[in-house]
């Protein structure tokens, strides 16, 4: 087998080899030669090319998380590397791993005035899991142990049980084309035992003693589908004194659960809000969209908060963290189902889950009387049109927030790249993991401002034909209407939502999509219905809303489900 003459390029593929990577996202360029041509020339590895950094990044991702395994990419010198930064920052928020390498002149060249050469050390920051240098040089057998243990335990700490990207930056001398015959392995593997559950009885104590007889709210974040973790958070809902509260990226889904926080929320009377407070606050997974539920545990000073999974430990979002368990939430719910401890003697539950389905009785008496096509609208007729068997990507502001004011469907897979919550790769994501699952369907909703914003993930040369892109066009960021402050302000139109011209028809029909647009209210559901009904992928449909009223419409759709619940109605 051929491959590069470059020593180190040799050791990292051989490590990717032996740590599961299968996928190499590479942008082309001149000074990752040799991992271009090495990768390619490897049976083991499938290569996608995407020209534009942060759009590849993103379209890693995309892989990462349909695969649910470590993905590679690769990239020139230079400022090429500063693109990855969005994507790398939301799999590190997100626990996703990323092999990330970048090429890099050698050291001595740095600050030089030589072309394409930046200062790329650690240019990630603290936005890795772990960062190492190295040179193209004549090694020795004490050079080569060196770093293959370095790569080798920084793969350990990406694919450890705190997931995410981890980073090699290579200086690499020309030439740069070199190819020989493979003969050294460089494969040493490293193998970390992960330690089980291994609780002292006063632990065991603790637990039980703090689940008995209290109210308890589970309130899970991002998660990947996981049909074991969903059944044991059903026995563990089935305890009266337990409410579960799930969002629709927590792909967790149960007639037990409560699974549109805001929207109950926004149900409960403040004379009642003692109530629905816990007394133990449990949290598993990824970031929670609601801004309601932070605000809610925040002001009513939880007194004991247990979080769950080894990722960013001291992590207090909610400004009540008492204990971290370093444990996966599967293997604690299985651990904690074993227990014996004083179930259903409080009625917790039963008041969560009736402010649900008051809630949703009322959302469905819910009527829109704007002549215009509203966001709420739209989100209403893609909840009564989509299908079972889906992978649904929601794009960040205010169409993930939409999204979570109805149940999610069973059978549907909901994604987000809720990291970092940022606008700019959603696109790419989707595409990234469209590509890696062809016999599924996707559909990404995205609102126009992060369609535009990641337009060149549609300059991509992979053939890519299930996915299937919503745009709601409500003409600029919509989010700021709805968000306290900047509604109120001269400059909201200019510097918040920022108003635009920009044609997504010209960008669909540029990159070979097929596209059709609506703006009356009368075609939405109808036509929301034949777009995802229709076979072939390749193809947007933009809906424009409208500006002026979407913010609104939303307010009428809070305030009916309140009154409609004060009248007796649901």
């Amino acid at each position: 087998m051929l491959t590069s003459d470059k020593i180190i390029v040799q050791q990292i593929l051989d490590q990717c080899q032996i740590h599961g990577v299968k996928h190499i996202v590479i942008s082309p360029g001149s000074r990752n030669a040799p991992f271009s041509i090495a990768f390619d020339e490897h049976p083991d590895f499938e290569t996608y090319i995407v020209h534009d950094e942060r759009s590849a990044a993103f379209f890693a991702l995309g892989i990462a998380d349909e695969t649910q395994a470590p993905v590679a990419l690769c990239c020139t010198s230079g400022s090429a590397a500063f693109n990855y930064a969005p994507a790398i920052a939301e799999a590190y928020y997100r626990s996703v791993p990323l092999i990330v390498i970048t090429s890099d002149r050698p050291a001595a060249w740095i600050n030089q005035g030589d072309g394409q050469t930046i200062m790329q050390k650690n240019i990630f920051g603290g936005h890795v899991r772990a960062s190492y240098e190295f040179d193209d040089q004549h090694y020795t057998d004490d050079d080569l142990w060196k770093n293959e243990r370095e790569i080798a335990s920084a793969f350990n700490m990406g694919l450890g049980k705190w997931k995410g990207p981890i980073h090699f930056n290579v200086g690499l001398n020309e030439p740069l084309y070199n190819v020989i015959e493979k003969t050294n392995s460089y494969s040493r593997k490293i193998t970390l035992i992960p330690n089980g559950i291994s609780w002292n009885q006063e632990t065991i104590h603790y637990i039980k003693e703090t689940l008995s007889q209290q109210k308890v709210m589970l309130l899970c974040g991002q998660l990947p589908k996981n049909e074991i973790l969903q059944q044991l958070i059903i026995k563990f809902a089935a305890n009266s004194n337990c409410a579960v509260l799930v969002e629709n990226t927590s792909n967790l889904q149960s007639t037990e659960f409560n699974p549109c926080i805001d929207r109950s929320l926004n149900a409960i009377n403040s004379k009642e809000e003692s109530a629905f407070i816990p007394d133990v606050l449990i949290t598993i997974g990824g970031a929670i969209v609601s801004k309601r539920i932070k605000n809610f545990i925040r002001r009513n000073k939880i007194k004991t908060h247990w979080k769950i999974g080894s990722e960013f430990p001291e992590m207090d979002t909610y400004q009540c963290l008492t204990h971290h368990f370093d444990v996966a939430p599967l293997l604690f719910f299985k651990e904690i189902d074993s227990y014996d401890y004083q179930r259903n003697q409080i009625n917790y539950a039963g008041k969560w889950k009736k402010i649900d389905i008051q809630s949703k009785d009322a959302t469905a008496l819910f009527e829109s009387k704007n002549q215009k096509p509203t966001d709420i609208n739209v989100f209403q007729a893609l909840h009564e049109n989509l299908t079972q068997g889906i992978v649904l990507h929601m794009s960040n502001s205010s169409v993930v927030r939409y999204c979570q004011l109805f149940d999610p469907i069973a059978g549907i897979d909901y994604r987000a790249n809720r990291g970092t919550s940022g606008i700019d790769g959603s696109t790419s994501t989707a595409m990234g993991s469209a590509l890696i699952s062809p016999k599924k369907q996707h559909l990404l909703i995205s609102g126009d401002i992060s369609f535009l914003y990641d337009s060149n993930a549609l300059w991509n040369q992979n053939t890519i034909s299930n996915l299937k892109i919503i745009v709601i066009n409500n003409g600029g960021g919509g989010i700021f209407r709805i968000i306290d402050g900047p509604s109120n302000t001269k400059q909201l139109n200019k510097y918040f939502e920022a108003e635009h011209q920009q044609s997504v028809a010209h960008l669909a029909h540029g990159f070979g999509w097929d596209y059709e647009v609506i703006s009356e209210k009368i075609d939405v559901s109808e036509s929301i219905s034949k777009f995802l009904l229709r076979k072939e992928g390749k193809s947007i449909l933009e809906i424009v809303t409208d500006q002026e009223m979407n913010a609104q419409d939303l307010q009428h759709f809070f305030d009916s489900i309140k009154t409609n619940i004060t009248h007796g109605i649901s």
